[in-house]
C-alpha cells in the first residue's frame, strides 16, 4: 500500500459566471428581471437629481430672502459693486458648478454599483 491519501473531488456549490451571463442577458433582453433593474437605475439617479435640485433651490432662493429680511444688504457695496450681485456673480456660480461636479460623480457611483449588480455571483 501507498502511503499518499485517497484523491477527492471538489465540486464548488456554483458555477463561476453563470448568473453574471444570465443578468445580462435579462438587463439586454428587458425581460421583467431587467427592466426592474434599468427602473432602479433611473429611479435611484432621479432621486439624486431631485435631491440636489432641492439644495440649488434652498440655496439659491436663500438671496432674495436674505434681502428681504435684512434690506441694509442690498445697500452695502463691495469694490463699488452692490452685495446682491457679488454674491450672485461669485457665489452662485461656482456654487451651481459645484453641485454638477457632485451629480456627474454620485450617477457614475450609482451607475457603477448598478453593473455591480449586474456583473455580480451568487
Amino acid at each position: 500500500m501507498s502511503d499518499r491519501p485517497q484523491r477527492q473531488r471538489v465540486v464548488l456549490a456554483h458555477r463561476r459566471g453563470a448568473r453574471m451571463v444570465r443578468t445580462r442577458v435579462e438587463v439586454q433582453e428587458q425581460t421583467q428581471v431587467g427592466d426592474a433593474l434599468v427602473r432602479g437605475l433611473v429611479r435611484a439617479q432621479l432621486g439624486l437629481a431631485l435631491r440636489l435640485a432641492a439644495v440649488v433651490v434652498c440655496l439659491v432662493g436663500a438671496i432674495p430672502v436674505l434681502s428681504a429680511l435684512f434690506p441694509g444688504l442690498g445697500a452695502v457695496t463691495v469694490f463699488g459693486l452692490r452685495l446682491n450681485w457679488l454674491v450672485l456673480a461669485g457665489l452662485v456660480y461656482p456654487l451651481l458648478y459645484g453641485i454638477g461636479w457632485a451629480y456627474v460623480r454620485l450617477a457614475e457611483q450609482g451607475e457603477r454599483d448598478f453593473i455591480g449588480v449586474v456583473d455580480a455571483e451568487p
